[in-house]
């Protein structure tokens, strides 16, 4: 279960740029993979090359159950969600397609999207209200027959505002577009199902919400979607149909060119497990609570401008913040220096979420809970924020 940290201890509010501390047994799985199977995998038949195979397999079920795909071999690994991103709009898009997007994206999204446009792609950007969230009228509006793609965030890593995906999903098919979600913010937090919410192409990244360690990520496929007309980013070695000079269409090697982070994905699959085990809907609640403690707690020191949804049922733990006439950095390092509070502030990669916000070009302080945090943490947070202010 999730345990209850030292209260005297760093209070880590930094999980939506990665997860600390990393799991026991996330450690645990590295180090054995390291020690007892370290064999290449896929690329040997030997006893070390088949445990590290197994290892990856394994980790490639899990996810799968935990994303509600039922083949895994449409689970593709990849370093983490901005390869995968990329991989599915350079895959997918063609000079003289439309992509529609929205206006709190991250620039893992917004980047190769505006490189696309130089090429010949249509971008448009769904307008977002002032809080981060989008109203779908207007959506609905803007996907219009003919798109080729809808590519949104499942939760916005600065304003916490949760995206309505099996709306999304609707609009999109509606339109005979594909919907690619960006989960990074949301994979192993808030439940998914690929194929019951209708997404067709989800990318996440390992070392966030799923515990696992940087360096791991992946896209899932879904099954709707023709993996003939997806481009692989690289191309190489597989360690399948090695006689053959043309990259094989068979999933997932079609993708997965290279030598696999084998010692990571070891960790990645250990911290799914843990997820898996925790219960989605568990963590959902807990990070349910953290977001209104951080809400109601922010919300009412009045030098405070909070941004954002302010019902918890809309939106993730990942709370931004501003304070009247202190910089964002001030306060930042004040809660580092003088609490031993590690957040983050400015714009958290993610310009075009801060222009709706009004927040740019200074950006935010930004506090991000994950499950090892605890509400009495929380509160000494908001506590260390309205000391800071009155100071």
């Amino acid at each position: 279960m999730m345990s209850l940290p030292d209260s005297n201890a760093t209070i880590y509010l930094d999980h939506a740029a990665t997860s600390w501390p990393k799991r026991p047994e996330v450690i645990q799985a590295m180090v054995d993979f390291c020690q007892h199977m370290g064999g290449n995998p896929g690329r040997s038949g030997h006893r070390l090359s088949l445990a590290a195979s197994r290892i990856v397999y394994e980790t490639r079920e899990a996810v799968a159950e935990l994303l509600g795909m039922p083949d895994p071999m449409r689970v593709i690994f990849t370093g983490n969600a901005t390869q995968a991103i990329n991989l599915a709009l350079r895959g997918w898009l063609r000079p003289g397609d439309r992509v529609v997007t929205t206006g709190s994206e991250h620039n893992a999204v917004m980047r190769p999207l505006r490189d696309l446009q130089r090429e010949g792609v249509h971008v448009t950007v769904i307008p977002c209200q002032s809080d981060g969230s989008v109203d779908l009228q207007q959506a609905a509006a803007i996907i219009a027959p003919g798109t080729r793609m809808v590519a949104i965030s499942h939760a916005s890593n600065v304003s916490g505002a949760r995206m309505p995906i099996t709306e999304f999903a609707h609009l999109a098919h509606q339109a005979g577009a594909l919907l690619l979600v960006d989960a990074a913010q949301t994979a192993g937090l808030l439940p998914i199902d690929v194929t019951r919410q209708g997404i067709d192409l989800l990318a996440f990244t390992g070392h966030k919400s799923l515990q696992g360690p940087m360096g791991t990520g992946g896209l899932v496929i879904g099954d709707g979607v023709d993996p003939s007309r997806l481009r692989p980013l690289i191309q190489g070695g597989t360690g399948s149909r090695s006689a053959d000079e043309i990259q094989p269409e068979l999933l997932p090697d079609k993708f997965e060119s290279g030598t696999p982070n084998g010692v990571g994905i070891a960790g990645l699959g250990a911290g799914v497990r843990w997820v898996l085990n925790q219960g989605i809907q568990t963590l959902r609640e807990h990070d349910r609570e953290l977001s209104r403690l951080l809400v109601q707690g922010l919300s009412a020191i009045p030098q405070v401008t909070l941004y954002g949804p302010s019902d918890p049922n809309h939106r993730v733990a990942t709370v931004s913040f501003t304070v009247s006439d202190r910089q964002v950095s001030e306060i930042g390092g004040l809660l580092d220096e003088r609490f031993d509070i590690l957040c983050r502030v400015g714009l958290h990669c993610a310009p075009a979420a801060h222009r709706t916000l009004g927040t740019f070009p200074e950006g935010t302080v930004r506090f991000a809970a994950g499950p090892s945090i605890q509400p009495l943490q929380v509160r000494q947070a908001v506590a260390a924020v309205e000391q800071i202010v009155q100071s």
